[in-house]
């Protein structure tokens, strides 16, 4: 009889022949940033994480580095919104004042920035809309691109375009390349579907669409065929590291785009996905080593980096010595 449980049996042998596990270095914490004075509150949708305004941010960044956390998303919630979305790429916007005032604080942080235009337009679409209510790819293309510039001047290190856009990837890099930033790179959201698990998020960045949904530009999660051929168009572009879009029912879709591409690859943890956990636990439903198990799913199935607002709590777990989640 053979006997699998062999090297199953010693409490100290099981770590040693882990073939995945996670480090602090995984983890991308994201940020939500409004415009105003003295704001901490908590998101109504998503326990525990909150919209910050720039002058409450110190503690926050205090608290993420002392934990070691050095890599954030930052995503803003202006109060000016138009039909073509202009606050996205003003100098004074939330972006690009929210990354000053990290890179001020303390340069050692990592800022990625979302590059999109949901929160910024009137209506909460990704980009500009014709008479008939339709984004207009080649024209929305031009605005990210001076979005993407906008943060990078403002000192953001990485930008990651989330629209859905074709073409976006190569108007980015171009539009960075002629100004000097050839060097910054781009985290394309190459695979991100049009999904239910999105809802918390579009209550916290105040990005829901007035009209409509998203359907006609982010991806029908029903198919899978399409996706290499979108990941290598965006690489061909000039995205530097690629992203699926949810992560806890799209893990068939990372292990396909790890298999398939030499890009670094990245889960996006989604805030839906956060809130369904979180409130297991909250209710007694599951227990918080839920969290550690999700996540060494997402590597098992190829991801090299993960997005996920449960970052601080997996770093306090290590840190309080109880081994009881891993």
């Amino acid at each position: 009889m053979k006997r699998f449980r062999r090297l199953r049996m010693q409490d100290n042998l099981r770590p040693l022949i882990r073939e995945h596990s996670l480090s602090l270095h995984d983890l991308v914490y994201p940020l939500f940033i409004v415009e105003g004075e003295g704001i901490k509150e908590e998101i109504p949708s998503m326990p525990d994480v909150y919209h910050f305004s720039i002058d409450k941010l110190k503690d926050e960044l205090d608290e993420l580095d002392a934990l070691g956390l050095k890599t954030l998303l930052i995503f803003g919630v202006p109060d000016s919104k138009d039909s073509h979305g202009h606050s996205a790429y003003d100098e004074k916007g939330i972006v690009q004042k929210a990354v000053r005032a990290i890179k001020s604080h303390n340069d050692s942080f990592y800022v990625i920035t979302d590059v999109c235009m949901c929160s910024y337009t009137d209506h909460g679409h990704c980009g500009i809309i014709d008479d008939s209510g339709n984004v207009m790819n080649d024209i929305t293309t031009e605005y990210l691109a001076q979005i993407a510039l906008s943060h990078v001047k403002a000192g953001a290190d990485m930008v990651a375009p989330s629209d859905m856009m074709d073409g976006r990837i190569k108007a980015m890099r171009d539009h960075l390349d002629e100004n000097g930033f050839e060097y910054v790179p781009i985290m394309s959201y190459a695979l991100k579907y049009s999904s239910n698990y999105y809802g918390p998020f579009r209550v916290a960045a105040d990005s829901s669409p007035k009209f409509g949904n998203r359907k006609r530009y982010q991806m029908d999660y029903h198919n899978k065929r399409e996706i290499l051929d979108i990941v290598h168009e965006d690489i061909q572009d000039g995205a530097d590291l690629i992203m699926v879009k949810p992560a806890m029912m799209y893990l068939d879709l990372i292990q396909k785009v790890k298999e398939n591409c030499s890009k670094p690859v990245v889960a996006y943890n989604v805030s839906g996905e956060y809130s369904l956990i979180k409130q297991g636990i909250i209710s007694g439903l599951v227990d918080e080593a839920i969290i550690y198990e999700t996540m060494i799913g997402f590597k098992r199935a190829g991801a090299d980096i993960i997005i996920t607002y449960f970052a601080k709590e997996i770093v306090r777990k290590w840190l309080s010595d109880d081994n009881s989640a891993i």
